[in-house]
């Protein structure tokens, strides 16, 4: 290994990491050597590991890490994994552009729903000129969002930007409310649905959202309510979205997250007309972004 600051290795069972980061380590921080784990010859001399969905001894070989990296805000697949030293503090990408990127797919997707664009795109395709009927005021859409850490209060403050009534929903009342939106706790949540037209789910991965978004939620929100799954595919119950979009209780769904990921070929998302599948493609930290997190917590760390 090359003499250096501090060593890395990246890992990673759904991306290629170095392909993806290992130009902008070079050229941001040429004190730290990055390696693939086939080319690290002395395991104790790696003193940190970049990751997001890591293979299940991707820690094990390392005696000495100093940090464990996420390239991405959520860090569930890291957590879950077997090989994980105690001890070792796990740190996520927080960045304001991630939260940015968010927000703006969100509003893509709201204005794909309250503006039914998927049915514009059909009647495209069969040479038809038809207006629809419902409104297009986003005033009189309601928006909800679940979650209002720093991606959730990026996307509520862009819907509110385009003119949608906000509310979101949260474990406490935050700390600094946004004017013009209404905050609703869990232990409102029943009213929070009530009111909400588009729901949004930018929730982290807990024991307390793992298949949160069930029959009964889909059940609570108001007929034909549309569903944007931002958050992790293990949030969702898929076969109860599944017979809510049939009775049309939903009336669509964007779906970016999903368990497993990839999505399989043959899954019923694919095909379905009034779903809406990308592959968890919503926000995404630039490699500076990383770099720069990488740096300023390993300089903490010593």
């Amino acid at each position: 290994m090359s003499q250096s600051r501090w060593t890395g290795v990246v890992t990673c069972r759904t991306l290629d990491l170095r392909a993806r980061f290992g130009a902008a380590f070079t050229e941001l921080a040429p004190e730290i050597t990055l390696l693939t784990p086939d080319e690290v010859t002395d395991p104790a001399a790696v003193d940190f590991v970049l990751s997001w969905v890591p293979p299940k001894d991707a820690f094990s070989p390392y005696p000495n890490l100093r940090g464990i990296f996420s390239i991405a805000a959520g860090m569930d697949a890291i957590l879950a994994c077997p090989s994980l030293p105690k001890n070792v503090p796990v740190i996520r990408v927080e960045d304001p552009d991630q939260a940015a990127q968010m927000a703006g797919f969100a509003a893509f997707h709201i204005v794909w729903h309250h503006r039914q664009m998927g049915l514009h795109l059909e009647n495209q395709a069969k040479g038809v000129w038809k207006r629809p009927a419902s409104g297009r005021s986003p005033a009189r859409v309601r928006v909800g969002v679940m979650g209002f850490g720093l991606m959730g209060r990026a996307v509520a403050l862009g819907a509110r930007a385009l003119g949608y009534p906000v509310a979101t929903l949260s474990r406490n009342l935050p700390p600094k409310p946004e004017a013009g939106m209404a905050h609703f706790t869990d232990a409102h949540r029943a009213a929070f649905l009530a009111r909400t037209d588009i729901l949004i789910n930018v929730l982290p991965m807990t024991p307390a959202t793992k298949g949160l978004f069930d029959i009964d939620l889909f059940a609570a929100l108001p007929v034909g309510a549309a569903f944007i799954h931002l958050g992790r595919g293990a949030q969702l119950d898929e076969s109860a979205l599944l017979s809510a979009l049939e009775t049309g209780q939903i009336s669509g769904a964007s779906l970016d997250v999903f368990a497993p990921e990839p999505l399989v070929a043959e899954h019923p998302f694919w095909s379905h007309p009034k779903v809406f599948v990308t592959p968890h493609t919503a926000s995404e930290a630039e490699p500076p972004a990383v770099v720069a997190n990488v740096v300023k917590h390993l300089s903490a760390i010593g």
